[in-house]
């Protein structure tokens, strides 16, 4: 039987995308959308590249307050969920009308990620980089000439180091591991970027952790000290599943969810960035942080909810971060153990037990739509075929 009434908790780009595609699907019972940061859902993509350099917070605003009333959404903003109530259908918020209840038939978890806090001396010295308070927070910070260091080596820390030093500060990256975006891309990716990073003037200290910071830098491991005028915190990220998990559904490294994204509890779906589910090439189970996996996740659970039975989750992941004029795209995804052949300058295959399971380019969009085509259910996914389709 057809819910009538589905809550969304997490207003992000994927619970957005979920109210939107609800009404699309012609969903027409009552929707909720529960939203912890005040204002209208935003991109956040944009807050660690183009909203620092331009400062331009309305380009980065999803819908106009117009849609809600006119889809019929209850947008709930500057509201937390302080329980799932699973027995009785239902929700305890907290916001600006005070505790209240909200009842469901169906509840969608789209409750993201924080930032982790790894166990460094002295973080309350540092900044993060999560919410547009926070980007409004570091633009101001970039207004004089400073000297930044940044822990953290990934997407989110790299993108800041190349915008503050076209800014022209002086920048520092801080990273635990040997190379850049370890997690992320291949050794060879990697090199290319950190190439790319020195030739800017950024400092790397790579294989070197962070262990203390206070209000004059960054102390590292072997006893050598960055000088910063202020830190940034870009370590990583923890899904939030502690709702899930007090309301006793199945977690593990997200909230776990089947290949049709319903969790241990059929009344309640989880996606994006807290939901973990079933790779589909290779059953395994990932959590992918991607704002097209949210927005995917979203558009199946909504044609879940409102025609009824369709296709598992089959979409090919693909991931990309715009580090000054280095756009690097990946489409695919593998874990850890993969080998990599570099098929070109700036172009490099990756491989499982699988056969090719991602592709990473640089500056080249035809390549990686190729390979997205490639890699989707039905696609002529080995290195051959690539080869082909790039250089035909």
């Amino acid at each position: 039987m057809s819910p009538s009434r589905v809550v969304i908790v997490g207003a992000g780009q994927g619970g957005l995308q979920g109210a939107i595609s609800l009404r699309q699907n012609g969903f027409d019972g009552a929707i909720s959308l529960v939203g912890a940061e005040p204002g209208l859902p935003y991109q956040r993509p944009p807050l660690s590249k183009a909203y620092l350099l331009e400062g331009k917070a309305e380009a980065l605003t999803l819908r106009p307050a117009s849609f809600f009333e006119s889809k019929q959404v209850e947008y709930l903003p500057g509201t937390k969920v302080l329980e799932i109530d699973r027995a009785a259908g239902e929700v305890r918020l907290d916001g600006v009308g005070g505790d209240r209840r909200l009842g469901y038939d169906h509840l969608i978890l789209a409750t993201g990620t924080r930032n982790l806090r790894p166990p460094i001396d002295g973080l309350e010295h540092a900044v993060d980089l999560r919410t547009l308070a926070d980007a409004a927070r570091l633009r101001e910070a970039l207004a004089a000439p400073r000297r930044i260091a940044v822990i953290g080596g990934g997407f989110i820390g790299l993108e800041f180091a190349a915008v503050a030093r076209k800014l022209g500060h002086a920048v520092s990256v801080i990273e635990a591991a040997p190379r850049l975006m370890a997690r992320a891309v291949s050794p060879a990716m990697s090199r290319h970027f950190e190439d790319w990073h020195r030739a800017q003037g950024v400092a790397l200290h790579l294989g070197r952790a962070a262990i203390g910071v206070d209000a004059e830098g960054v102390a590292l491991d072997d006893g050598a000290r960055v000088e910063a005028d202020f830190v940034l915190l870009a370590a990583g990220v923890r899904p939030n599943t502690e709702l899930a998990e007090a309301a006793g559904l199945k977690t593990l490294n997200g909230v776990c969810v089947d290949a049709q994204l319903l969790s241990s509890d059929p009344a309640i779906s989880a996606r994006g960035d807290c939901a973990s589910f079933p790779d589909p090439r290779s059953g395994a189970m990932v959590r992918l942080e991607s704002v097209q996996a949210a927005t995917d996740h979203a558009r199946l659970i909504a044609a879940r909810i409102a025609k009824g039975a369709c296709p598992d989750y089959a979409a090919v992941p693909w991931f990309w971060s715009d580090q000054g004029d280095q756009k690097l795209q990946i489409a695919g995804f593998t874990g850890p153990g993969a080998t990599e052949e570099v098929v070109s300058d700036g172009l490099v295959a990756r491989f499982d037990a699988g056969g090719l399971a991602a592709v990473e380019t640089v500056n080249n969009a035809r390549a990686h739509m190729k390979a997205r085509r490639l890699l989707a259910p039905g696609g002529s996914a080995d290195l051959a075929a690539l080869k082909d389709a790039i250089f035909a």
